[in-house]
């Protein structure tokens, strides 16, 4: 029987192909005018408004200055960027002019922001600030090729070799380089642009190896961006629709590619952070926000953390409110239960969200099914997608008409995608990469000769046509039994409880499964308080309290239930140490980089099994 092929179901949105992403912006410009287009966080803790012609004003003359000290169409340009108006006010520029933009994770070390300045040849670097200066000194001697470093929000004006400028400095360049023709040299360097001209190399930050540069074409990009957003019904377009808040990584594709839908609708957008991401739902109460499941995980864990300390009859109210949750249908939200329901218990959780949620999207990792109902529930509809930075990034979403709780939804017009013989999930079309940059061998492997990629994930396509993510084909590991274990749906659900942080599933090689647990400080805190136990003592003499191991025990049993055998958890360390993005163990994108977990607690892993000795 020939492999399937799955496309998107009728009425599900628009394919938009031959978009350059200038195009995107301009016709932005003329459609709306957009004058409350993003807002940028200022030092006195309000906001400071642009509109789209200050964007294509600024963009402009930062262009034609690039263009003025030497950056020449198709050079590469590293961002050192925080994920704010500059970061889109340098990316225009850079596509404007023809330059492609390499953007570069703060939180990468100075060896990995040195791989990619030199893999990249880049022959500038946008930084933020004026202190970001002192580490990019060091860095520059090891990518000879750098010959400007421009300061986004900095006071610095000029320097020696390498030639640095500030932001003004550089608009000033462009000015005095063409004086008043300057809306002619915009025009020249449009018109050098084709929709598969190379747009940004996007370098993964791998949970595996060594980054590869991900070559992405303007009509990779916003054909993904404009085709997703295309089948979203009941979105609002303009100034006066949505309002959305971004506090993802602009480096990372998923933020930067939809960021390009909500310019083409007219929508505007706050800039903010992670750590202002409470704050900020509350004072700007976006309709429409892009997030990752940890986020969501976490907003859980805080609502389940603050029901401990409820009374007892509250306590009892908000138990109820959440069996409903984990057992109503998706997109039903009538009937009297969950009306009463809603009332006392779930409309504070949308109010922790700002109040309005209308559009949730969530990607970058697998959400839990139960998760996805209780939120539902609660009237706040999450939709999930699919996708890597290679396909631009989105395959598949749910649609706010087509939503089925832990599935990646259904593809995008345009998108072709199939199951090959091993459970992999391959797909097709104008989202695929060009290729990684100048890695033609990498290419090969995951390109096949019929235009293929595979994506290394595992899935299936269910028959109503909705593709639900198993593993990641890379996480799938050998127990000496010769059984297969897909860690995920454990640590899904795991990473689902207040008291867990993370959750790590280990056993490669071995007889059974075990897993690594990193409690949440403040959740287990709260537990300490509940119990009656000592407070102010540190995290770590918790961890060995009978009654603390008897919830870890609960914990587990509940997780491994419906798992097969083999692959449920037998034993588990509590470990009172941090998995973070600055400690090397997660992803800047927050997934979990196993081999270095394995490798930091390998010992705490073989007392696990020497028990069994």
């Amino acid at each position: 029987m020939p492999e399937q092929i799955h496309t998107a179901p009728a009425d599900s949105g628009t394919p938009v192909m031959g978009r350059t992403l200038t195009s995107v912006f301009y016709r932005a410009c003329e459609t709306y005018g957009n004058d409350v287009a993003l807002y940028q966080p200022a030092d006195d803790g309000g906001w400071t408004r642009y509109g789209l012609l200050d964007l294509k004003a600024i963009a402009e003359e930062l262009a034609v200055g690039m263009a003025a000290i030497g950056i020449r169409r198709g050079d590469r340009v590293g961002f050192l960027l925080e994920s704010d108006v500059y970061f889109c006010l340098f990316d225009l520029a850079c596509q404007i002019c023809g330059a492609v933009s390499v953007p570069i994770y703060l939180t990468h070390s100075d060896d990995a922001v040195t791989f990619v300045l030199r893999h990249s040849g880049a022959v500038a670097v946008v930084v933020s600030v004026d202190e970001q200066l002192h580490r990019l000194a060091g860095i520059i001697d090891e990518a000879s090729e750098v010959r400007n470093v421009v300061v986004a929000n900095g006071s610095t004006r000029t320097a020696e070799e390498p030639k640095v400028l500030n932001l003004e400095s550089l608009r000033e360049a462009g000015r005095s380089a063409v004086g008043d023709q300057i809306d002619d040299h915009v025009q020249k360097l449009l018109g050098e642009l084709t929709p598969d001209t190379l747009a940004t190399i996007i370098y993964t930050s791998g949970t595996t190896g060594v980054p590869k540069g991900v070559a992405l074409s303007h009509e990779n990009i916003s054909f993904d961006g404009l085709t997703s957003f295309s089948g979203m019904k009941g979105y609002r377009k303009g100034p006066e629709g949505e309002i959305a808040i971004s506090f993802l990584p602009l480096t990372h594709v998923f933020a930067r590619s939809l960021h390009y839908g909500y310019i083409e609708y007219g929508t505007s957008i706050y800039f903010t952070d992670p750590d202002s991401l409470s704050e900020v739902l509350k004072s700007v109460r976006p309709t429409v926000f892009l997030t990752v499941p940890r986020v969501i995980e976490k907003v859980y864990a805080r609502i389940r953390e603050r029901a401990a300390l409820l009374s007892k009859v509250q306590r009892r109210i908000f138990d109820w409110a959440l069996d409903l949750a984990r057992t109503a249908q998706p997109g039903r939200r009538g009937g009297l239960r969950l009306r009463i329901a809603d009332r006392l218990v779930y409309s504070k959780w949308r109010e922790a969200l700002g109040g309005r949620p209308h559009f949730v999207i969530s990607g970058g990792a697998a959400l839990s099914e139960e998760l996805a109902r209780i939120f539902d529930a609660a009237g706040i509809q999450i939709l999930q997608g699919y996708g890597l930075t290679e396909t631009s990034p989105v395959i598949s979403y749910n649609r706010p008409d087509m939503n089925k709780a832990g599935t990646v939804g259904v593809p995008i017009p345009g998108v072709e995608v199939k199951i090959a013989e091993d459970g992999e999930i391959l797909t097709r079309g104008p989202h695929v990469m060009l290729g990684y940059y100048n890695n033609d061998e990498k290419t090969r492997e995951v390109i096949d000769s019929d235009g293929w990629f595979h994506t290394g994930d595992i899935g299936e396509f269910g028959d109503d046509g909705f593709l639900k993510i198993t593993d990641r084909k890379k996480d799938l590991f050998k127990l000496s039994t010769g059984k297969y274990v897909m860690p995920q749906p454990l640590e899904q659900r795991l990473a689902a409880e207040p008291l867990v942080d993370q959750a790590i599933v280990t056993g490669a090689g071995r007889k059974f499964c075990t897993a690594l647990i990193f409690p949440s400080e403040s959740a287990l805190r709260t537990l300490v308080k509940v119990r009656g136990l000592p407070p102010d003592r540190p995290l770590a003499s918790y961890l060995s309290e009978p009654v603390i191991l008897k919830r870890f025990d609960q914990m587990i049993e509940k997780a491994n239930q419906g798992i097969d055998h083999w692959s449920t958890i037998k034993r588990y360390r509590l470990l009172a140490d941090e998995v973070s993005v600055e400690n090397g163990l997660l992803t800047p994108t927050l997934k979990i980089r196993r081999a270095k977990v394995n490798e930091k607690f390998a010992d705490e892993i073989d007392k696990m099994y020497e028990e069994d000795a």
